[in-house]
Formats: structure tokens, sequence, C-alpha cells
């Protein structure tokens, strides 16, 4: 029902952050950097040689997280039944912190955003073509 997508990085450079990961890993795409108004956030993915993602994020959304040099922000993962996917963390009792919208570097995909035991969790909705 769940599966992994990318990591949530809070960065205050996403130009500096992108060479910072570059440097790192064997990056075989990054994305056009995108503003989503809804999110309040500059928005990167890099995407690596072995597919994994890394998103970088920018903006309000995060400035506390880097004064506090805490960069790890998110885990995503994309479900095919959103909604579904929305009461089983509910039911656990994660607590969600952002509504589900749609977010503009997914192409308008809806995610949403929850406070879970496992940190914060975004869940990204699965396009039916992607099974």
């Amino acid at each position: 029902m769940l599966r992994f997508h990318h990591t949530g990085i809070a960065a205050a450079d996403l130009g500096e952050l992108t060479a910072y990961v570059q440097a790192l890993f064997p990056v075989h795409t990054i994305s056009e950097t995108v503003f989503d108004e809804k999110q309040q956030a500059s928005l990167r993915m890099l995407t690596l040689e072995d597919g994994s993602r890394i998103e970088l994020v920018s903006g309000p959304v995060v400035e506390k997280r880097v004064k506090k040099r805490q960069f790890l922000y998110h885990t995503c993962y994309e479900t095919l039944d959103f909604e579904k996917a929305i009461q089983m963390f509910e039911a656990r009792g994660a607590m969600m912190v952002s509504e589900p919208k749609e977010a503009i570097l997914f192409g308008l995909r809806r995610v949403a955003f929850f406070m879970t035991e496992l940190g914060l969790v975004e869940l990204l909705e699965q396009e039916p073509s992607q099974l």
C-alpha cells in the first residue's frame, strides 16, 4: 500500500546543497526548482543513479529547522489509495499537520503531512499509471 518515494532535506540554499549532494553521490537528474505557493517552499528533486530521490526544501516552512541544523525534514511514501492511507495513519495516532493539497513538484498529485512516531511523513498520491 505504501512505497518509499524520497527523503526531504531542509536547505538554506538549494544551489549550495545541490552541489554538496553532487560531490557525495552520483546524481542522475536534477529537476527544475519550483516555488509551491501552497507549501511556501522552493523545491528541487535530485534523482541519484541508483534511482533513489532526495527532495531539497527551502523557504519559510523549514527556516527554523535550518537554524537548528536539523536538516532531515521528512520521509515520503507514495500510495495509490490516498484516502485509505490517510485513514490508516490517523487510526495509528498520527497527527495531520498539513491538509491534503496539490503539489507542483509532483504534477499536482496530492500530498499530506503527518507527525508520526517515525517523524514527519509525507503521503504522496500515486498515479495509477505507475503501478
